[in-house]
């Protein structure tokens, strides 16, 4: 039986996002940055004082990279922007789907060649209108289609696998890569499957020893597999709608959550819906690349 985790952690942040996603750390600023995506939102946190800053944004931003120490890439429902980190300044990058103006970006990560993995989605989650891109210094390719909620991208250390699911279908992919393009060099199989089963597969890290780290949607948890697709322990956390985890170093998780969704007596019940939170896991990442423009 799979061991089960108690929430032992703490809240990074009382900010309440009605769709935290996409938590990303720069190890080199001891920075945390993360979305609330239907709140047009991007959030700073300082690790190391505590200071948060919550950037307003004017479109519904999901992922964020690093390009240097004067910019960042943001993926959002109106495409790629470079944003200027001193003003906040976007400047557009890329259009993702220019001919789909009821879309919005998704799940998104860095692979290690430097090239972006991002999806896309419908605003209200229709069936299959999304896909996943793969950007690469600003040439854009369709990888998958008919996506409906794109989520779980991530990469082995190396870069010869990929991760993928679609939430909606519940099932985690793994891909083989070109280590140096980060484009698939083979066909998609199933690692994890888990269509049918309460919950939905949501964002998902790789860590440096090949296991992959997976928030779960709807079960307040995050699901440690082994490369085989092994399911190795479950961490529990006091939000049922986890959304990505991200790892902040020392064996630590930072979890993004939400309370889309939920009425006011579901909110009331569950008060840290939408927060962000901290765990203690048996964890090393190597640092989250930036992207090469």
């Amino acid at each position: 039986m799979t061991t089960a985790y108690n929430f032992e952690g703490a809240v990074l942040s009382s900010s309440l996002c009605e769709l935290g996603e996409g938590p990303t750390f720069e190890s080199e600023t001891a920075t945390l940055w993360w979305f609330d995506i239907l709140g047009k939102a991007l959030h700073e946190l300082h690790m190391a004082t505590g200071r948060e800053i919550v950037h307003t944004l004017p479109v519904m931003g999901s992922a964020l990279a690093s390009i240097d120490s004067t910019r960042q890439l943001l993926a959002s429902d109106k495409g790629l922007f470079v944003r200027d980190r001193a003003s906040g300044r976007l400047s557009p990058y890329r259009e993702l789907e220019p001919e789909k103006p009821g879309n919005r970006s998704n799940d998104g990560r860095v692979h290690p060649s430097g090239s972006l993995w991002i999806g896309t989605m419908g605003r209200k989650a229709e069936d299959g209108v999304g896909a996943i891109y793969h950007v690469a210094h600003g040439v854009v390719t369709k990888l998958f289609d008919r996506i409906s909620i794109p989520n779980s991208i991530c990469f082995s250390p190396d870069g010869t696998i990929g991760y993928y699911a679609d939430t909606r279908v519940n099932r985690l992919m793994r891909v083989p890569l070109d280590p140096e393009t980060g484009l698939p060099a083979g066909d998609a199989t199933v690692l994890v499957d888990e269509n049918g089963k309460p919950g939905g597969i949501d964002g998902s890290i790789c860590a440096s020893d090949g296991t992959i780290w997976n928030a779960r949607w709807g079960q307040g948890a995050v699901d440690h597999y082994a490369a085989d697709g092994t399911h190795l322990s479950r961490h529990l956390l006091p939000a049922r709608r986890t959304t990505c985890p991200a790892f902040i170093g020392d064996g630590r998780l930072a979890v993004t959550s939400a309370w889309e969704g939920l009425d006011d007596a579901a909110r009331a019940g569950e008060p840290l819906a939408g927060a962000l939170f901290e765990i203690a896991a048996p964890i090393q990442c190597n640092p989250e690349p930036a992207y090469r423009p």
